[in-house]
């Protein structure tokens, strides 16, 4: 009996270890879809894309060519891409809670 339970309780260790793995590292990079964005959005956790284009738009004006949510550990970012009217395309990072700027880089 004792030996089935040490059995018993390696293989729940096992399981819980695995999870781990199987779940990813918890501050892994996750891309949210439209779905959880509005969800997330109506919940109030981070600002409505709208709001989100315009702060990227006034930081780098031009034609906005893709947005992405996206979640790191506990927090969510939006990645905009925008092509100015040189030709360039940049990617704007904000916070998506709070709207702060994370970075600019050009996309080569």
């Amino acid at each position: 009996m004792q030996r089935k339970t040490i059995l018993l309780l390696s293989a729940v260790a096992l399981a819980v270890a695995g999870l781990g793995l199987i779940g990813g590292h918890p501050y892994a990079q996750a891309d949210e879809g439209p779905a959880a964005a509005r969800r997330l959005s109506n919940a109030g956790t981070i600002l409505p894309l709208e709001r989100i284009v315009a702060s990227a738009r006034a930081i780098k004006p031009g034609e906005v060519l893709e947005t992405e949510l996206e979640r790191k550990g506990d927090r969510y970012f939006y990645e905009v891409e925008i092509l100015d009217a040189r030709g360039q395309v940049w990617e704007v990072t904000l916070d998506a809670s709070s709207g702060k700027l994370v970075t600019v880089e050009s996309e080569d």
